[in-house]
């Protein structure tokens, strides 16, 4: 059967089926159309059919951000129930130590007391310079050097340490290798003399010659010192008294 208004060349054509595959109880319930019996109920645009998809896409959508929302705190009380916000408190922070801070026992304050211009940390400078001093002038043997910088004991110990290396023909330099760290052990105050302790961590090298040839030998050393100073006196200056050996 071709369908009015197309022209036989097109192909197109629609087929009237055979009498027996006609549904007449259903005719009250449709359109006969070309033959074939199409129910109202199932007759849908497709575009109708697009329509619905994208509705119910958008219904997810809505759905899903509401349970992302709200669903999460159904059955679950306690989180429903806000909790008090508590504030870590920060560790108490304490004043870095000072040198002065830093030093044992009273002996500080009785020197503070007569000595009111003591500075630990001028002290130290000063200190880590006479160390230097005095270790490569006795390497070198240079008494009048060690002499204003001694105690009569500690110079006639090194008197008598240099006289050994010249009888034995030996000579000696001495070279830091980095600045000797020196730190505040503490001063002792005693009628008017004053004892204030260093010690000294020192890596040196330190070449010497003699009858067997050059050698050359790097040494780390801990020792603390002792420096003395009378406070009547005039001389502002401290000399050394008393050596240590120490853990390095």
């Amino acid at each position: 059967m071709i369908l009015p208004g197309l022209a036989p060349e097109s192909g197109l054509a629609i087929m009237t089926p055979a009498p027996s595959q006609r549904r007449p109880a259903d005719v009250g319930h449709g359109l006969l159309y070309a033959g074939f019996l199409v129910p109202v109920e199932r007759r849908v645009h497709p575009l109708r059919i697009l329509e619905l998809i994208i509705l119910a896409a958008l219904a997810a959508v809505v759905l899903f951000q509401l349970y992302a929302v709200l669903g999460r705190r159904v059955g679950r009380g306690s989180e429903e129930t806000p909790q008090p916000r508590t504030t870590p408190l920060e560790p108490q922070r304490l004043p870095a130590a000072s040198p002065e801070m830093a030093a044992p026992g009273g002996g500080l304050a009785a020197m503070r007391a007569r000595d009111p211009g003591f500075d630990v940390t001028s002290f130290l400078q000063g200190a880590r310079q006479a160390y230097q001093l005095i270790v490569t002038a006795f390497a070198t043997g240079d008494r009048a050097l060690l002499k204003p910088l001694l105690s009569d004991e500690v110079m006639s110990g090194f008197e008598s340490a240099i006289g050994r290396r010249e009888a034995e023909g030996r000579s000696e330099t001495v070279d830091f290798l980095q600045a000797p760290r020196a730190d505040f052990e503490g001063v002792v105050v005693t009628g008017d003399l004053a004892k204030a302790s260093v010690r000294f961590l020192a890596e040196f090298r330190s070449r010497s010659k003699g009858p067997e040839g050059e050698a050359v030998d790097d040494r780390r050393t801990a020792e603390i010192w002792t420096f003395q100073r009378n406070l009547k006196s005039r001389d502002p200056n401290w000399t050394l008294v008393h050596v240590d050996a120490a853990e390095a």
